[in-house]
């Protein structure tokens, strides 16, 4: 059954201790963080004080999406911070077999972040030094960004090759997803969901992600059948 991985840069920021409690409520078993240095992408958002923070409140796995130029700067200090997870993007670093390899060494899941219009073709080289791909499902960095239904083309391509190689990386999709985009993912392999404004923009965040995470239990067993 896919992961629900809620995304908490989505919700209230004054309030995080109850986006977390809405994420346990729910059957969440994971928590996605959004950083971005407003430079690799125009926004800014949180740190690892919050990440911390979150540590210290929560259980739930946290994976961190390093949307920053030179990632090796930070990998270290956000695990020791308390990520479970971290993913990155090539483009952002000369250094990308070293990056993931500093990830490893400090204990936590080493990934990498594809976004939109990054072909499947520059990770040629890293198949089998990646835990799992983070498939961005909408622009990166762009508030209430739009789901891109040409991503999922990407999705099912880097299923296949996991397949034929036989890797066991996990694939996640990420970005304006919510309940109405999983039948368009249905049977891409597709591990972890994330989803943020679906969720916390709603007027009962609780009663939505419980959907979500139902609905993608359903549509797990019917693309097996």
């Amino acid at each position: 059954m896919p992961l629900v991985a809620p995304s908490v840069v989505a919700s209230d920021w004054a309030r995080f201790g109850e986006a977390l409690e809405v994420m346990k409520a729910a059957g969440a078993s994971m928590v996605h963080v959004d950083v971005m240095d407003g430079h690799f992408v125009p926004e800014i958002s949180v740190g690892l004080p919050v990440v911390a923070s979150l540590r210290r409140a929560t259980a739930l796995a946290i994976d961190v999406h390093l949307l920053v130029e030179r990632p090796e700067r930070f990998v270290k200090d956000f695990i020791a911070a308390g990520a479970d997870w971290v993913s990155f993007h090539l483009e952002a670093t000369v250094h990308g077999r070293r990056v993931l390899e500093q990830i490893r060494a400090e204990g936590a899941k080493a990934g990498l972040a594809a976004s939109p219009a990054a072909p499947l073709e520059t990770i040629s080289e890293l198949w089998s030094e990646i835990d799992f791909l983070n498939v961005l499902t909408a622009e990166a960095g762009i508030p209430e960004g739009k789901f891109i239904p040409a991503t999922v083309e990407k999705l099912v391509a880097a299923s296949k090759i996991r397949e034929e190689r036989h890797l066991n990386f996990a694939l996640s999709a990420e970005g304006g997803l919510g309940p109405a985009h999983l039948e368009e993912i249905a049977g891409t392999g597709v591990d972890i969901l994330v989803a943020g404004s679906a969720i916390f923009n709603d007027e009962d965040p609780r009663t939505r992600l419980t959907e979500l995470v139902r609905n993608a239990a359903r549509i797990h067993r019917t693309s097996v059948v």
